[in-house]
């Protein structure tokens, strides 16, 4: 895909910076034409449908631009998936205009009972990334029987107009992600709109089979990369700004944190290298035969965990080497900081 202009990337900066809690109207217009929250989404429905290492290579990159930036895009294509596994028509009214984008859950906090033609569906959803400007809404719920007796688990589709958003989300990084709760009460579904996310895909780009964990694993890990990325970045500005200064007054400081800078630069591109090459060779394994071993997922696991972990243990390196501007919540550092311990916080990055 195309290169993101330097006007886009200032843009989401300086209004990341001025703490604006979304994105600007132009943001997203810009998302919108580069198709980037259409990653995953085949061409037949007007979507780029890059592979996975390509699509890892836009989520660092949108991410170092801002974490929150990175993290909608990050989403927003995850959502894509749904594309295949969707009824083709309704695939095609979701997802083939310009500003196709899902926001949801995966986790079953909603009841449906079946009634003629489909399901009345009522449930709270939390942490639903992109929510105020989604164009359809996914969620999964238990289905009830005329017994009162909870079956299996089965994908919703939503339009706008029958979600609620409750305005909720106030963790203290990617405070632009809009990630908050949505509920419905009583909605109506029409069985075409709901899905299975197991069942076999309608299209057969190798991204519709590969196994969801490593997928959600290496998209977030790219992440983490992409803000650790613009952390050192910015830390080194930081230290280049003072250095006249710090000079007189803090030399050893100065010393010590070009050094660690040093250091931790080397371990990111080092675990970086390690991430891409074992992301890429799973990819060209799993493009021979649509399979992927258990052996292979775990390693892909293993060092996506380690890009959390090594992101992490990078910021805490140098974060206490700059002095207590840092410590100000409008400044930059810290809120680069925050952002990075807000995505390894997801579940599927951390070690136990």
């Amino acid at each position: 895909m195309a290169k993101i202009p330097d006007t886009i990337i200032n843009e989401i900066r300086a209004n990341a910076d001025n703490g604006n809690g979304n994105l600007t109207q132009g943001t997203l217009d810009y998302i919108y034409e580069a198709k980037l929250f259409k990653l995953f989404v085949p061409m037949e429905l007007n979507g780029l449908m890059l592979s996975l290492p390509e699509a890892l290579k836009v989520f660092e990159k949108a991410a170092w631009i801002d974490g929150s930036f990175g993290w909608l895009v990050t989403i927003g294509s995850g959502g894509g998936f749904f594309s295949a596994t969707l009824a083709p028509e309704q695939a095609r009214q979701f997802f083939s205009h310009s500003k196709a984008v899902v926001a949801g859950s995966g986790h079953p906090n909603g009841v449906a009972k079946r009634v003629d033609g489909g399901y009345n569906v009522s449930g709270e959803w939390k942490y639903c990334s992109g929510s105020t400007y989604a164009s359809v809404f996914t969620a999964n719920c238990r289905i009830q029987n005329e017994d009162g007796e909870e079956e299996q688990v089965r994908s919703f589709a939503f339009l706008p107009e029958q979600v609620s958003i409750i305005k909720d989300w106030n963790a203290f990084g990617l405070k632009a992600t809009e990630s908050h709760t949505i509920a419905v009460e009583q909605a109506f579904v029409p069985t075409e709109r709901t899905f299975d996310t197991s069942s076999a895909p309608n299209y057969e780009y190798p991204i519709f089979r590969y196994p969801f964990l490593p997928f959600a694993q290496t998209s977030f890990a790219a992440v983490c990369l992409g803000i650790c990325r613009h952390f050192l970045e910015e830390s080194r500005s930081f230290a280049e700004a003072r250095e006249v200064s710090w000079s007189q007054s803090y030399p050893l400081r100065l010393q010590g944190l070009l050094h660690k800078l040093e250091e931790q630069e080397a371990r990111l591109e080092a675990v970086s290298e390690q991430f891409y090459n074992s992301v890429v060779h799973s990819w060209e394994d799993f493009i021979t035969d649509f399979t992927l071993p258990e052996a292979k997922q775990d390693e892909v696991s293993q060092i996506c965990k380690e890009v959390a972990r090594a992101s992490l243990e990078c910021a805490h390196t140098i974060f206490p080497l700059l002095g207590m501007t840092a410590l100000m919540e409008d400044n930059l550092l810290n809120r680069i900081w925050r952002d990075l311990h807000t995505v390894t916080q997801h579940s599927v990055l951390v070690s136990v």
